[in-house]
């Protein structure tokens, strides 16, 4: 069982309530009276009701059952209410001196969110905002570590920041800090002042994270955080250096990563070695050319020896094709033909000085029925095999391949049993986003029956590729080969076939005109690709 404080939006400051009950969980999530903030485990029970009430709330996470204590508690109108739940997760071994720091941490929270919050834009118009606050062990940060940031290690402390816009509710939602009792307790020895102190101290860098800062973003925005620490700190008469602070007198000291959708993951003290680079979509506009100032700014990144690779559902040859009009093709380019890549929705995967590390082939049997299908219903289907693309029959759409997507011309095959003569990579259908939803993918699904991967690059255009291939295992299989650690990489991509390669990163950067699944999975979002979004996302995390 799990305890928390929890303060929630007003009545009037005249009425008292108190009362005593259960409530399940699923039952709340489909009242339009109570919406929560998130559905994973620490924040369960933060939620957000027309009525007032503060209290204990006790968690039962197998049955999703909630033992509420309300006593009413309400701020005097128009007085900014603010609610610091603390709470101790399940599994933690408490001790009275953990109890007690968790006590006083209760207090010190709001203390810490009143000074934090001051000419903060989204509070100017709430009446009431909350922090959340879970004390955990090193083995529940480290699961939370690896499930969010694919780190497996605990760390001090975890930031999530809810990302609410200004003005949306009268509740604001700043969002979590998880803090792991053992590491503070370890940091608190070493650092010489007592586990409150430390814990004060990850309260405070945890909270700044919530909203919105990063000191590892560069030097200035380092400072920035630091000054501000240590204004709260001193302001609230805490013993300590702020965590910044005593992390860079300390050669070896371990920071915080927060899974925010606003601020990168760079791994401290250390640039992104290499940057994987989407095509369609992407890197090019929705005229299929990459602008001038996206042309610079990568060139600028190779120019501090950031290593671009290009990752992408295309051939190299079609790649190559539309990266040369703004010389990123060759040699001072992004891509040659002795540069590493990742083609064909990773089936094609090459390392340094261009050898071939991996090469994927579809079995037979799919690509016959495949073509056998697109002659019956009338559906263009086209195979990539290497640079060659064969078609099953003549269609416009081999055009538009070619001249709007740079593809090599398709070849027509007389018959379908000359496919044997071919190794098929990928095979590709052509049709309107609605007929695919209703009808290609769940008709395809049946028939590959979970042994091919099916994914969408383009809203018209369906992809199936051999069990297990996805870009992201083509990037993951190159990392490998070249020993770097994903961690020092940085991706930007826009499709639902970029999900899986931004997700394995150290940072993923989606483009604004992402589809809705890449976006909920990136760190964050830039520009449209005809706004160069990719241009923002280097001078923001990559240039000087």
């Amino acid at each position: 069982m799990a305890l928390a404080r929890s303060v929630l939006p007003g009545t009037k400051a005249s009425s008292r309530i108190s009362g005593i009950g259960y409530f399940n969980l699923r039952q709340w999530q489909r009242s339009s009276s109570v919406a929560f903030t998130r559905s994973w485990a620490p924040i369960k029970w933060s939620l957000q009701q027309r009525c007032s009430a503060s209290g204990f709330l006790v968690s039962d996470r197998k049955s999703s059952q909630f033992l509420v204590k309300c006593v009413s508690t309400v701020a005097p109108e128009k007085e900014l209410e603010i609610s610091t739940p603390v709470i101790a997760e399940e599994s933690l071994a408490m001790t009275p001196e953990i109890q007690g720091a968790i006590k006083e941490l209760e207090k010190d929270a709001r203390l810490a969110v009143e000074l934090a919050i001051k000419g903060y834009e989204a509070a100017e118009s709430a009446e009431t905002t909350e922090l959340s606050v879970t004390i955990c062990d090193d083995k529940y940060i480290q699961k939370l570590n690896k499930e969010w940031l694919g780190k497996d290690r605990p760390t001090d402390v975890l930031s999530f920041p809810q990302d609410q816009p200004a003005g949306e509710s009268p509740l604001l939602l700043l969002g979590d800090v998880v803090i792991s009792v053992e590491t503070a307790a370890r940091q608190a020895q070493e650092r010489n002042h007592s586990l409150l102190d430390e814990m004060r101290i990850l309260l405070v860098h945890g909270l700044l994270h919530v909203l919105g800062h990063d000191h590892e973003l560069g030097v200035k925005e380092s400072e920035a955080m630091a000054k501000k620490e240590m204004e709260i700190l001193s302001s609230l008469g805490w013993t300590g250096k702020g965590l910044i602070s005593a992390s860079q007198s300390e050669p070896a000291a371990d920071t915080n990563e927060s899974k925010t959708k606003s601020v990168p993951r760079k791994k401290k003290r250390s640039p992104f070695k290499i940057l994987f680079c989407d095509m369609d979509g992407t890197l090019l506009n929705s005229r299929s050319q990459v602008s001038r100032k996206t042309a610079d700014a990568l060139k600028a990144a190779v120019g501090i020896g950031v290593q671009v690779i290009i990752a992408t559902g295309k051939t190299r040859q079609a790649t190559m094709k539309a990266l040369r009009p703004v010389g990123l093709e060759g040699q001072g380019g992004v891509l040659s033909s002795t540069t590493p890549g990742v083609f064909i929705q990773g089936l094609l995967v090459f390392g340094e000085g261009g050898a071939v590390v991996h090469r994927g082939v579809l079995p037979l049997d799919y690509c016959t029925k495949a073509f056998q299908y697109s002659l019956e219903h009338n559906i263009p289907a086209v195979g990539f095999c290497g640079d060659r693309i064969v078609a099953s029959f003549d269609h416009p759409f081999l055009d538009h391949l070619h001249e709007d997507y740079f593809e090599p011309r398709g070849e027509v095959l007389k018959s379908i049993d000359e496919l044997e003569k071919h190794k098929v990579q990928k095979l590709l259908f052509f049709e309107e986003q609605e007929r695919i939803d209703r009808i290609l993918r769940p008709e395809w699904q049946a028939i590959t029956q979970g042994h091919a991967t099916l994914v969408q690059a383009q809203r018209d255009m369906l992809e199936i590729l051999p069990e297990g291939a996805s870009k992201g295992a083509g990037v993951k299989l190159l990392l490998q080969h070249m020993d770097v650690d994903p961690d020092e990489v940085m991706a930007i991509g826009d499709g639902e076939n970029d999900i899986e390669m931004l997700e394995m990163v150290g940072w993923g950067v989606a483009m604004g005109n992402g589809a809705p699944k890449t976006l909920e999975v990136a760190d964050v979002t830039v520009a449209t690709n005809d706004k160069d979004g990719v241009a923002e996302a280097l001078e923001r995390f990559i240039l000087p």
